[in-house]
């Protein structure tokens, strides 16, 4: 059995750690760096970091904070934002990053997932999608969830997965921060295509939704969350417990 994972995000602004609600209204959280060695410290398997206004503002990714970061931590660290070239691949890695995440650069150039791929293998290429439902289709949308890109998202998917993207993050804009549940449907769809690990992002309001999102789907590997986890309305290792006493395989300290 697969163990399952936990992954905080920290949507980084101005050097902040920020959320808000369906991609909008951000609100001021904590240091990215405080935040980060929390949850090194306090059971995450995994971390995201994501420069969220990177691509919008067409610069590149915050380093100096982002080196910070992955000095404090021990567990694996997926970076995203402003990911353009596979040379913003190579900066992003040679600060401490394990894994690279690209989102609006794979959109403006497909061929970024190959070519980054075959320089540092599949494992290290995560394809971050987000995805909203418009005219009953799932669309991919670019610039932090701004810009509709006009594109199906689960054929976008299978395609970059093609491609060498050696996992997948649905962030479903439809449930970001609304505290419902995950987007199960959304999920299904794109663990129908693709045999590379897909995390779920956008939803999480409580330790059930946990339960639910991975007893429906056993192929999701991994469960992302934001502001239930930074608020402390769900302390991960009363997750994880409560994850266990379900039966689903979690690792434990």
């Amino acid at each position: 059995m697969i163990t399952k994972r936990i992954i905080p995000c920290l949507d980084v602004k101005n050097g902040r750690v920020v959320k808000g609600v369906n991609f909008e209204g951000l609100n001021d959280v904590s240091s990215p760096v405080e935040l980060a060695k929390y949850y090194s410290d306090n059971g995450a398997d995994e971390l995201v970091f994501y420069d969220i206004t990177a691509s919008a503002e067409g610069r590149s990714l915050f380093t100096d904070i982002l080196t910070k970061v992955a000095s404090t931590i021990f567990i694996p660290l997926t970076v995203g934002g402003g990911i353009n070239t596979v040379d913003d691949f190579e900066r992003v890695l040679n600060c401490g990053a394990d894994k690279v995440s690209v989102n609006s650069g794979a959109i403006r150039n497909p061929q970024l997932v190959e070519d980054a791929a075959r320089k540092y293998g599949d494992q290290c290429v995560v394809l971050s999608v987000d995805v909203k439902r418009v005219d009953g289709e799932f669309r991919v949308f670019a610039k932090g969830g701004r810009e509709d890109t006009g594109m199906e998202a689960i054929s976008w998917i299978k395609r970059c997965v093609d491609m060498g993207a050696g996992e997948v993050v649905v962030n479903s804009i439809d449930t970001d921060g609304v505290k419902k549940g995950f987007d199960i449907e959304m999920l299904d769809a794109v663990c129908k295509v693709v045999n590379v690990p897909v995390i779920a992002s956008g939803g999480a309001g409580s330790k059930e939704d946990f339960v639910t999102l991975f007893n429906t789907l056993p192929k999701v590997d991994a469960g992302l969350a934001a502001s239930i986890f930074h608020f402390g309305e769900v302390m991960i290792p009363d997750l994880k417990q409560t994850l266990a006493q379900n039966g689903i395989t979690m690792r434990i300290k």
